[in-house]
């Protein structure tokens, strides 16, 4: 893999830890909303990774190597299950027996999850400038 390679996996998996980040700003938001356009309690989203495909072109090119390709995000899922159900009976949505159905979304889990994120992020940052540190000391020994 060259030093170009290594930048782009970077690139791809910045690109991909800012959308998670994204998607878990908008669980953190949304964790009180009982009513959404689509009906019922907010569902909680996560992002789903997968491997970049390179062109057909490129993986015959590359053959008789293992490339690395990069991180995309495949899909945002949204969770189907039941949210919990809150006694609330002065709460606008809340049904015949006063209970209001919220979100189940654990703020110590999309904590957990920011700061994984945020990890990544910076490793991925850490990648980068070391690939470009390389790429100024190639050349500076080409002088």
């Amino acid at each position: 893999m060259d030093i170009f390679g290594a930048m782009d996996i970077g690139y791809s998996a910045l690109r991909a830890q800012t959308l998670r980040l994204n998607v878990i700003g908008s669980n953190l938001a949304n964790m009180e909303t009982t009513r959404t356009p689509e009906g019922g309690a907010y569902r909680k989203k996560s992002v789903v990774f997968t491997s970049e495909q390179n062109s057909f072109a490129r993986e015959l090119e590359n053959s008789s190597q293992q490339q690395a390709r990069g991180v995309r995000v495949e899909r945002i899922m949204t969770h189907q299950g039941e949210g919990k159900m809150v006694y609330e009976p002065s709460h606008p949505d809340a049904n015949e027996e006063g209970y209001v159905e919220k979100p189940d979304i654990s703020l110590v889990e999309q904590m957990t999850d920011m700061m994984k994120a945020r990890g990544s992020y910076e490793a991925n940052v850490t990648s980068i400038k070391a690939a470009q540190r390389m790429a100024m000391k190639a050349l500076e020994i080409g002088r």
